[in-house]
């Protein structure tokens, strides 16, 4: 298992405020120079610490003015797989994850209205092993 020092929690905080600053701009700000910010980076990509760059997209920007969180109630035991390949082939279902307690999985959801998520919920529900959702929607960000 890698061991992280103070640098790396220090860089990794930085790249999560902004990974697209520069490896020099990085440096300055947990002390090092701008190869060995490079080196450091390029160590915690290959380690798997860091696991991706992305862009975080406003949501409207595409379109979504409704989010919603929405409880998946599976009939008997239905494998994460399964649970994987239902919302993989929905592109409203931004993140998706399974949990414990009463139901089984819980689903981030962004639509453009509440036509369109009523049209997402009916894919959903539809699907072969879905019982019932119990849905949220989001009114503000906290």
């Amino acid at each position: 298992m890698l061991r992280l020092d103070a640098i790396d929690h220090n860089l990794l905080a930085a790249l999560v405020e902004n990974s697209r600053e520069s490896f020099a701009t990085l440096g300055q700000r947990v002390g090092l120079s701008t190869a060995a910010t490079k080196r450091r980076v390029d160590r915690l990509r290959s380690e798997g610490v860091i696991r991706r760059f992305s862009a975080e997209v406003e949501p409207t920007a595409l379109g979504w003015t409704i989010e919603a969180f929405v409880e998946l109630y599976c009939e008997g035991r239905v494998p994460p797989d399964r649970m994987r390949d239902l919302v993989r082939a929905i592109p409203e279902v931004v993140e998706a994850y399974t949990v414990t307690g009463e139901s089984d999985g819980i689903l981030r959801v962004r639509a453009a209205d509440t036509q369109d998520f009523e049209k997402v919920l009916g894919v959903i529900r539809n699907h072969p092993g879905v019982n019932r959702t119990r849905s949220a929607l989001v009114l503000s960000r906290l």
